[in-house]
């Protein structure tokens, strides 16, 4: 129990932290005396967004190009059009590097089949707003565990790692890690994975 306690106050500080550095990352400070201004710049290595609020979370996915291939397959799904409009949802989208994992002709044969690809990306999308401070309040309510519900309604479980890392976990037991938070659209948010969901 406490070390489920420390895990996820260690998840909050991580999160926490990353948010401050890019905080701090864009504020200036002025030079009284010299009468200028200097800016002061930080780096952070916690997965944190550097994009602006996009119209929609289909725009925010398309905002950062380590996102490219999952964007490019949501426009094949034709799920695009269904996730510019109402919402909230949240995308749990693979990056660029999880889908050339995938075996080789997988993706080739998913881009052929619109409906089979729609279903996988199902299970990678939730309806409702699950940012940094969901994620961590969801976490907090379940003592370090929460489950949400895809769109085509499977389970996914939301866990912390030993070495303090957000992991998603679907029905079949596949395992990915959140790298990126906070990709804001009008719609929702996109948060980025390091594995596909199927």
């Amino acid at each position: 129990m406490n070390y489920v306690k420390r895990s996820i106050l260690a998840l909050g500080a991580v999160l926490f932290l990353g948010v401050a550095a890019n905080h701090a990352s864009a504020q200036t400070t002025p030079d009284t005396t010299k009468k200028t201004t200097t800016t002061t710049t930080t780096t952070t290595t916690t997965p944190a967004p550097a994009q602006a609020d996009a119209a929609n979370v289909v725009q925010a996915l398309q905002s950062n190009a380590d996102y490219s291939t999952a964007f490019d397959l949501v426009k094949t799904a034709k799920l695009d059009s269904t996730l510019a409009v109402g919402g909230p949802y949240t995308i749990f989208a693979p990056n660029n590097n999880a889908f050339s994992a995938l075996p080789a002709g997988t993706l080739d044969a998913l881009k052929k089949d619109p409906a089979k690809l729609a279903t996988i990306l199902k299970g990678h999308v939730v309806t409702g707003t699950y940012d940094k401070a969901g994620l961590i309040k969801a976490l907090s309510a379940g003592k370090g565990k929460a489950t949400i519900n895809t769109l085509d309604g499977q389970t996914l479980t939301l866990s912390i790692t030993t070495d303090k890392k957000l992991q998603l976990t679907n029905a079949a037991g596949k395992n990915a890690q959140v790298v990126l938070f906070d990709l804001k659209g009008g719609t929702g948010v996109v948060n980025g994975l390091n594995a596909v969901l199927q």
